[in-house]
């Protein structure tokens, strides 16, 4: 029963420590093509955006409605607000809240 438990015990380590240990090294000629690593792509240019503008002209059957009543329409993420003086849509600024021409319409 002793020489058995031995026998498998040295062999359990002979095979440990042959399989952890990688000795061989793979030469150059036998890596294939298409293992190699290609280099990286070239960057993408930089393309500018164009300026946001400043107000924009917008049938008011494709602007939407407000709670409090405004007109407004949303273009690239950015918040037009109609004014009620010259029927443009302007680019949302704090000096709304203080000039009549933005302020909801009465009823």
């Amino acid at each position: 029963m002793q020489k058995g438990f031995l026998f498998y015990f040295i062999s359990s380590l002979i095979f440990v420590s042959f399989g952890c240990h990688k000795k061989t090294v793979p030469s150059k000629t036998s890596i294939k093509k298409s293992e190699v690593i290609s280099p990286l792509p070239p960057p993408k240019p930089i393309v500018p955006r164009p300026p946001t503008p400043k107000f924009i002209i917008v049938n008011d059957a494709v602007a939407k409605k407000a709670v409090d009543g405004r007109l407004y329409y949303d273009l690239e993420g950015k918040r037009y607000w109609k004014n009620k003086k010259d029927g443009k849509y302007y680019l949302y600024n704090k000096s709304m809240h203080g000039n009549p021409d933005f302020t909801p319409a009465t009823q």
